[in-house]
């Protein structure tokens, strides 16, 4: 099941229609479909084959796609495809009309023309256009329909980035932008931001700026492409693709239609003089080298080694991706404001580039601030969510020392060191700390602070991201321990209970912690929320600790560390009250099995979950196995081993879901978990379903003492399918011992086929191979190398 997905002023969408079958509309009817939305994709109809033959194509393509739009390749069946010859006839039953056709006004308008007839009273329509006037837009609809008609700007691609821009025209329902707002970011789990009417609105008008700055400075400071993407990717909190590499991800014909997009409907931009592609980018798409999809752009790839552009040679050399030794320390300074001022005051042409683009971003992002957008948050947040920098311009320039750096850009500007010279907006300048506050967020057109948005829908986020200096009430505590702390947050008798550990990693602390809060939970409170401030759920095991056990060999102490943990799911599973996990991110091998023992588990769309101690030369011990075992048996009382099928590879292979949905199919998660959309929704839904279970009388399961296994049989079976994998050099012998040892405690040990046992067998079993494969050199050696490298070892 997926969350509840409406709020009080959602609207009800059952079935939704995207018009064009192109990488962002197939992706869009994708992520729909991924959120249980009935989707049509329509495209033009095909001159060869079965007319809906150009969705057919899109529709497939989604299953060869990386990263995969659809969070259950099965998915890919439910969307509907059409031609406007042939299915026009489907809009009439459609709630929500997308249009994301090629960027051409004339195109845009003469669809609308054709679907105008064809679509009901009541349906929202909305246009997916990356810069294109949405008043302009509306214009070719019929009268009756412009009031339901708005901008609607997903950015690549629509799973996983965050942003969606809403863009309401002169004459769009107010109700219509308010249901769609809600519908974004509960059902499909977005990040709205309302933006004005301008050329690429605010997420592109901003980001594609900060692009063209560092081209434009790349040029000036004779710098390398791969050494602006080093100091452009994550020293700054951005994403490693950088700039140039982003470029290539993006298109380079794309980003030069971006562009040229600006340079078009931006004539009177103080900066309109470069809003034009440089030399060297209109060189490579001149010559069709235009990024990934054409094998090459900046970059490309010859044999195993990636190689860069030197636009002096005239060809390629290999990717260094360096910042100098001085630069690489300004970088690594804490303090923003020290930072700021050692790049401005370095000689380094590489410091240099970063102070004069930052500069650059900072005077064009404030210059146009009230015209483009309602405040500064909605500037922040466009930026962070669409283009995934840690923080937006505005926080980085607050954090930064607003005075200060404001001091220097207007020198700059003086001194003709600026890109324009036009003058710092008189707000800028009159004394303030910044942009965000206390009572909100600047709105130049306005000029007063504005506090977020009191819609509805943002109830349900109990700690939303937060904006720089915002704080949100962290709860009372309960208890805590110095691996977990137990709190609560208002008055509902909902416990919630944090790991204080780096990457929310198990250790004794936690182990320990998790079973006292338990017991307090059963005193005190109706329910237990396992739930972390910040991802991933968690990362497993503390392999540090493990492997400190094994080396000194301290093998009773380890057993016993491995008994504590089977103790602390267990605990979990037999609470008195209902114990729900909230899982988003990473859930790996304990994380996992914590999940796997709750009563319920509540999971955001972007979960990877798996049992993944095969990596390191284990066998899930946390009581993963036994889980599964019981849960065949309870499926399939008559053969369990059917059920176990299933589940055996996953686990031998360390296989790890890539979405809630796959966990699902995984058996990871079960069938009445529930999947969240929104991730800042997950805290809200998993104290609503643990209250649901408490309120209805909710008793821990009973425990099972006579569990039907698979038995030798079902080993037996699952080792001679391991044969081909071993004789095809697939997998070495310790790969083959551990997933034989997986089988052993899957299927309930040595013992005949259909016997029963009860959860304590299961239990022991795992403790017993999972301390026997412990004691190995070659395990022992890949925990180490794993610690060391993060990366798997095979031997």
């Amino acid at each position: 099941m997926t969350a509840a997905q409406t709020s009080p002023s959602a609207l009800r969408i059952r079935k939704a229609a995207v018009l064009g079958a192109g990488v962002m509309g197939a992706q869009i009817a994708a992520h729909l479909t991924n959120a249980g939305v009935e989707t049509v994709l329509f495209d033009l109809p095909a001159k060869e084959g079965p007319k809906s033959g150009i969705a057919l194509k899109a529709i497939a393509n989604l299953a060869k796609l990386s990263p995969a739009p659809l969070a259950d390749k099965a998915l890919a069946a439910s969307i509907v495809p059409a031609n406007y010859d042939e299915h026009l006839d489907l809009l009439k039953d459609v709630d929500l009309v997308i249009e994301a056709i090629a960027e051409r006004m004339d195109w845009k308008l003469d669809l609308y023309k054709k679907i105008a007839p064809h679509v009901s009273a009541t349906a929202v329509l909305a246009s997916n256009t990356s810069g294109l006037s949405i008043n302009g837009l509306a214009e070719a609809l019929p009268e009756e329909m412009r009031h339901r008609f708005t901008g609607v700007h997903f950015f690549n691609p629509p799973r996983y980035m965050h942003l969606v821009e809403l863009i309401p025209t002169r004459l769009t329902d107010p109700n219509v932008i308010e249901g769609l707002e809600a519908f974004l970011t509960t059902t499909v789990g977005k990040g709205v931001v309302i933006a004005k009417d301008t050329p690429n609105f605010i997420g592109n008008r901003i980001g594609v700026f900060s692009m063209l700055s560092a081209m434009y400075h790349t040029d000036q400071f004779k710098l390398g492409f791969d050494t602006v993407d080093a100091l452009t990717g994550p020293a700054l909190g951005r994403p490693k693709s950088a700039t140039y590499r982003t470029a290539d991800v993006v298109g380079l014909d794309t980003m030069a239609h971006v562009i040229k997009t600006m340079a078009d409907t931006l004539p009177e931009d103080p900066w309109h003089k470069y809003f034009k592609a440089p030399a060297w980018l209109q060189g490579l798409i001149d010559k069709g080298a235009l990024g990934q999809k054409t094998g090459g752009g900046f970059y490309k790839k010859v044999g195993k080694d990636i190689v860069v552009l030197d636009v002096a040679k005239g060809d390629f050399r290999p990717s260094e991706q360096k910042p100098s030794d001085e630069v690489a320390a300004i970088l690594a300074i804490k303090d923003p404001a020290e930072k700021f001022g050692k790049l401005r005051a370095s000689s380094d042409p590489q410091a240099q580039f970063l102070w004069a683009s930052f500069r650059d971003l900072f005077h064009y992002t404030a210059y146009h601030l009230a015209d483009i957008a309602d405040t500064a948050r909605e500037v922040d947040f466009a930026i962070r969510w669409g283009y995934g920098w840690k923080m937006g311009p505005f926080e980085t320039w607050q954090a930064a020392g607003w005075q200060q750096i404001a001091g220097w850009i207007a020198e700059d500007i003086a001194a003709g060191k600026a890109m324009s010279d036009a003058p710092l907006p008189a707000w800028v300048t009159d004394g303030r700390n910044g942009v965000h506050g206390k009572d909100g967020s600047w709105s130049a057109a306005d000029g007063s602070y504005k506090p977020r948005s009191q819609h509805p829908v943002y109830q349900r986020q109990l700690f939303p991201d937060p904006l720089l200096g915002e704080r949100f009430d962290t709860g009372t505590t309960v208890w805590e321990n110095e691996g977990v702390r137990l709190w609560t947050l208002g008055d509902d008798g909902v416990g919630i209970l944090s790991f204080k550990t780096k990457m929310n990693t198990v250790n004794d602390h936690v182990l320990d912690g998790i079973q006292h809060a338990v017991k307090l939970a059963e005193e005190k409170l109706k329910a237990l929320v396992i739930w972390q401030t910040g991802e991933p759920f968690s990362a497993g095991a503390d392999l540090k600790g493990a492997l400190g056990l094994l080396k000194v060999g301290k093998f009773d102490d380890f057993e016993k560390m491995v008994e504590n943990f089977q103790r602390t799911s267990m605990t979990i599973k037999e609470s008195l009250v209902p114990v729900v996990s909230a899982v988003r991110g990473m859930a790996f091998g304990g994380g996992c099995e914590f999940q796997m023992h709750s009563a319920r588990t509540v999971a955001a769309l972007e979960s990877y979950i798996g049992l993944v101690e095969a990596g390191v030369g284990l066998l899930p011990a946390g009581g993963g196995l036994h889980e599964f075992a019981v849960r065949a048996a309870k499926a399939n009382p008559a053969d369990p081993f059917e059920e176990l099928k299933k589940v055996f590879e996953n686990v031998a292979m360390a296989k790890v879901a890539t979405s809630a949905l796959e966990a699902k199919n995984m058996r990871l998660l079960r069938e009445d978990d529930v999947v969240v959309f929104n991730a800042y929704e997950l805290l809200y839904v998993a104290k609503k379903v643990a209250l649901a279970l408490a309120e209805t009388g909710y008793r821990p399961p009973l425990p099972q003492r006579a569990i039907p296994v698979a038995g030798d049989v079902g080993t037996a079976t699952f080792k001679a399918s391991l044969a081909n994998l071993q004789a095809g050099y697939f997998a070495s012998p310790h790969d083959i011992d551990i997933a034989t040892r997986i089988a052993d405690c899957l299927c309930g040990g040595a013992i005949e086929r259909g016997s029963q046992v009860d959860e304590e067998w299961l239990l022991a079993l795992e403790r017993k191979h999972f301390v026997e494969l412990a004691r190995t050199e070659k395990t022992q050696a890949r925990i180490e190398h794993t610690m060391t490298t993060g990366k798997p070892l095979r031997n």
